[in-house]
């Protein structure tokens, strides 16, 4: 099959011009591309900020559970200056050192205890949202790496077009001249090639948007995608059933992870409601050292220890009713989690059956594409012989060039979408990793 189109070594020149680099410029994989955004991308940096600081957050609650201990020191000094006897006054300097080591353990605190718990679920959580923020950066920088080369395809192809148009044109023109064909024709051709010229410029100016939307994403001054390798091979959906992916999709998805911590969490809020009717109690100790070089009526030192050692027992008895109408408020939050979580359950399994079928469609669609592509450049040679030899007109070339040429550029679109349209349906089961993009990676040419 004869391709019009400029060589595979000139593919990505107008990508090149685009972002306004030279030759010179090394094309990147898309894993190459995405080790460079995840280290960019202010989206994940931020999820991945959020993960250690909620980390750390739980690991304060901890600290409720554990000992607790103070020193304190003080020190003071006393001048006397006796002016009621004058015979017998005395002045005198006096002071007093005092050291004090005190120290709590929790014995039975209920309410911290499940403080403690809500702090571990806490990091689960940001565990998830952190999954979530790296699943989406993969789809995202996948679809605008895509982006791009849909983009370059489509103007690839529209530049051909307006090589194959151009020619038509020429000889629309050299008929007319000898008189072999009417003026008809080479206004038609003329009327087509200018609609080729608007639509290559429009076809640029996308190809500069998508590129610089990779750039921005990426975090890199150069980003020249490497094409995908030909022949192509699309893989179908593993398992080709839609109920397994939903069913995998109530597991592993991190949304639904994330709000079934929070029920979870709002459970441990009831429990810590209900403690406000338990006792609590704690062991208190302490010890104090104290020394004096001195009284207001002595000059002799002296000095103590006291050490003592306590159980401490509080037991609620009323709070203004306080601690019913807090049992009241959590049960409704930890009532409107578990609504929130049936929800978005609910959703989460119609995303993943959308995108399950939204692949299988477009593997069908690829497959008749590209009998498309077969059957439109039959049409376009025969068209051709035909307009030769006197039996079809200039219209009917330049129609079937124009089919040939969408075919082909919704040919490779689709090729695309498949591909990212495999990774978003792991990204709706929570399945989707880096392992995943090194597949499509793979595809890419060398």
């Amino acid at each position: 099959m004869n391709r019009p189109f400029p060589p595979t070594r000139l593919r990505f020149l107008p990508l090149v011009l685009a972002i306004g680099w030279g030759f010179g410029a090394q094309a990147q994989s898309l894993l190459d591309l995405y080790q460079s955004a995840r280290g960019y991308d202010a989206t994940y940096q931020s999820a991945k900020s959020q993960f250690d600081a909620t980390v750390a957050k739980a690991d304060q609650a901890k600290a409720l559970l554990l000992p607790k201990a103070t020193l304190g020191l003080s020190s003071s000094r006393t001048n006397l200056e006796s002016s009621s006897n004058p015979a017998t006054a005395q002045d005198r300097v006096y002071g007093t050192q005092t050291a004090t080591l005190s120290g709590s353990q929790p014995l039975y605190r209920p309410a911290d205890w499940a403080t403690y718990q809500q702090g571990i679920k806490g990091g689960e959580a940001a565990g998830a949202a952190l999954k979530a923020a790296e699943q989406d950066l993969i789809v995202r920088l996948s679809q605008a790496y895509f982006d791009v080369l849909a983009s370059s395809d489509s103007l690839q192809f529209v530049q051909a077009q307006k090589i194959a148009v151009q020619e038509q044109l020429a000889s629309a023109k050299r008929n007319f001249e000898v008189g072999t064909a009417t003026i008809t024709d080479t206004r038609e051709a003329q009327a087509r090639y200018d609609l080729v010229l608007a639509q290559e410029i429009a076809a640029d100016n996308d190809l500069r948007v998508k590129s610089l939307a990779l750039v921005q994403l990426a975090g890199s001054p150069i980003v020249q995608p490497k094409p995908v390798a030909a022949p192509i091979a699309l893989m179908n959906v593993t398992p080709n059933d839609v109920n397994a992916w939903v069913a995998q999709s109530q597991l592993e998805n991190p949304a639904l992870q994330q709000l079934q911590v929070s029920l979870e969490v709002a459970k441990l809020e009831t429990s810590k409601a209900q403690a406000g009717h338990l006792p609590t109690l704690d062991l208190i100790g302490s010890y104090q050292a104290t020394s004096n070089n001195g009284t207001s009526i002595s000059t002799s030192n002296s000095g103590s220890n006291v050490s003592s050692l306590n159980l401490s027992l509080n037991i609620p008895v009323f709070a203004g009713f306080s601690t019913q109408n807090r049992i009241r408020e959590t049960v409704s939050l930890e009532a409107k989690a578990r609504t929130d979580l049936e929800g978005s359950q609910r959703t989460v399994a119609q995303a993943t059956r959308a995108a399950f079928y939204g692949v299988q469609s477009g593997l069908g669609q690829v497959k008749a594409l590209e009998a498309a592509e077969v059957s439109s450049q039959s049409a376009l040679d025969a068209n051709k012989l035909g307009y030769q030899v006197g039996v079809r007109i200039n219209i009917d070339v330049l129609n079937s060039q124009s089919q040939l040429f969408d075919t082909k550029a919704k040919l490779a679109k689709a090729r695309y979408d498949v591909l990212v349209g495999g990774l978003k349906l792991r990204q709706a089961t929570g399945s989707l990793k880096v392992e995943d993009l090194e597949q499509v990676n793979a595809l890419l040419a060398k």
